[in-house]
């Protein structure tokens, strides 16, 4: 095949030129094309939304008078009303200011009103747009507020305003003086109608023979009640006619609102919480009448225990009422607890560390008082005496009288009351008499010594016979004794005897003492105690002469002559 190279050329130059005209079609084509087809440049980073700052308040003689929302070069809002405040508060103060000299000036930047060669203020293109109103317009709008507000304080202060003010003062003074003095001419008719219902409508409270409350304590209440209402009546009428005396006068005018503000925001607190207050109300309510009714019961429980119409196996009936006392102790602490977190004030942190403060001080200072609780629950449960018990607690004798939870109270035979802690009773021993008199009967006993020449039957005989004249002893089980050691000189008798009342055991011992020296004395038969020596022969008998036969002679000595060696 033989190629024509001119045919060749003519193809490649009409190539060329068919790749030239679509690369000039692409070029218009995108050109034309609308912008949402085209390649999208890089987005431009959004605008950091500006800072809102807090508006500021223009202010006369404590009174708003327009708003400034927009920030001007390096003066926030707060900081342009304050100093156009200063400017309105001085310009007012001028004599010879007059409102109609205020004038606004247009200019390229700004909106000023000014007053003679002072410019007052100036209004931005950023106020207008905060405002949405036009600039010069809301320049206007700021100038007819300032023209109201001073002549609205011009009016204030004028002579007619003060006239009128002092006229007011003087009708609410009038107003005070009537009511003061209407009070002090009913009141002495009150109390008279008072003392006029004696008898008829107020009597003394009784219940049945019982005066609870005696009518002259009633009348007396309500003399006191009306008396403090009539105080209560005048320290508020002062305090509603200090405010408004204050609030006919401009410059006193806001000490009058700060007066009534100080009583009606405590008093819109207070209301607001109370009614934000009552659930718990309502929940501690209800806790304190379960509570109640729950002590009443186990009340009725361990009164009936007491008297013995419920039996409980291993429970005496004497335990009812230390445990009842207990049983309500836990009942009122857990009922507390409940109610603690409704308690006014229960989450604030004054309340919780005044609670730490008194739990440590509680802790600190009753150690010896919780040990005396403890001790006293233990002998509770011990039974070791009762109240009435003839008992010995260290070195006390006497009756107890009464037996609490901290201590125990004690009186002897000579009426003095000796109170022992009862920690100090469960560290000591205890003796009671009359646990057993009642059964089994107390044995009384007490020791004399007598010589050997005296037949020991006929001094048993003479101790029972005094045991058994002795008040207080009992017959059965009879009297007995004991021979408790043969001494040097003479021998130890022991006389015991029973008795049911321990509470006069020392008269008992008494009388038994004085019945046996009657026996011995009749019997002529001498007691040798305590320790007793003589010279028979020549000495008189240690027997009362009352005892003695009328022909007794003193003996003489005896001397015998021994046998000679």
């Amino acid at each position: 095949m033989i190629l024509d190279f001119r045919k060749l050329n003519s193809l490649n130059c009409l190539t060329n030129l068919l790749l030239a005209l679509l690369l000039l079609i692409s070029t218009s084509i995108s050109f034309a094309a609308p912008k949402s087809s085209a390649v999208k440049p890089a987005s431009k980073p959004e605008p950091v939304a500006a800072v809102s700052l807090p508006p500021g308040y223009v202010m006369l003689a404590e009174k708003p008078v327009l708003t400034i929302k927009s920030k001007v070069l390096s003066f926030s809002p707060e900081d342009r009303a304050r100093l156009i405040s200063d400017r309105l508060a001085k310009l007012v103060k001028d004599p010879t200011f007059k409102t109609d000299s205020l004038k606004v000036m247009n200019s390229e930047s700004s909106s000023d009103i000014v007053t003679g060669d002072i410019i007052l203020m100036s209004v931005a293109d950023e106020d207008a747009l905060a405002e949405g109103k036009e600039r010069l317009l809301l320049a206007d709008d700021y100038a007819a507020k300032i023209r109201s507000a001073v002549e609205a304080r011009k009016n204030e202060y004028s002579t007619k305003t003060l006239l009128f003010g002092a006229l007011f003062t003087l009708l609410a003074t009038i107003a005070l003086v009537v009511v003061i003095m209407a009070m002090n001419r009913l009141l002495p008719k009150l109390f008279a109608k008072i003392e006029s219902w004696r008898g008829v409508y107020i009597r003394s409270i009784r219940i049945q023979k019982i005066e609870v409350l005696n009518e002259d304590r009633i009348i007396a209440v309500l003399f006191s009640s009306v008396r403090g209402a009539r105080v209560v009546v005048l320290l508020g009428l002062f305090y509603l006619y200090l405010p408004l005396v204050l609030s006919f006068f401009p410059w006193t005018h806001g000490v009058a609102s700060k007066l009534i503000g100080y009583i009606l925001t405590p008093l819109e607190k207070v209301t607001g919480s109370f009614v934000a207050y009552l659930p718990n109300i309502f929940f501690l309510i209800v806790i304190f009448v379960i509570t109640n009714y729950f002590i009443k019961f186990i009340k009725f429980i361990f009164s009936e225990i007491t008297k013995q119409t419920i039996t409980i196996p291993g429970f005496f009936h004497e335990w009812s009422e230390p445990t009842f006392k207990i049983v309500r102790f836990l009942v009122i602490a857990f009922a507390a607890v409940v109610a603690f977190p409704y308690l006014p004030g229960a989450d604030s942190p004054a309340f919780k560390g005044v609670s730490v403060f008194l739990g440590v001080l509680f802790s600190l200072g009753s150690s010896s008082a919780i040990s005396n609780i403890v001790a006293g629950v233990i002998l509770t449960y011990m039974r070791a005496f009762k109240l009435g018990d003839r008992v010995k607690i260290a070195d006390t004798i006497g009756d107890v009288v009464e037996k609490t939870l901290l201590i125990t109270r004690i009186r002897t035979i000579k009426n003095v009351d000796i109170t022992v802690p009862n920690a100090m009773v469960l560290g000591s021993h205890i003796t009671n008499f009359s646990s057993s008199a009642k059964d089994y009967g107390l044995i009384l006993h007490t020791t004399v010594t007598i010589g050997y020449d005296a037949p020991w039957r006929k001094v048993h005989e003479l101790l029972i016979a005094a045991a058994n004249e002795t008040e207080n002893i009992l017959e059965l089980p009879p009297p007995f004794v004991l021979q408790t050691s043969l001494d040097d000189f003479y021998v130890s008798y022991e006389i015991n005897a029973y008795t049911e009342m321990p509470s006069v055991m020392a008269r008992t011992y008494s009388g038994l003492h004085q019945n046996i020296q009657e026996k011995f004395n009749e019997a002529g038969i001498e007691i040798m105690s305590p320790h007793y020596a003589t010279l028979r022969d020549g000495n008189m008998t240690t027997i009362p002469e009352s005892y003695l036969p009328e022909n007794y002679k003193q003996p003489a000595f005896r001397v015998s002559k021994g046998d000679a060696g």
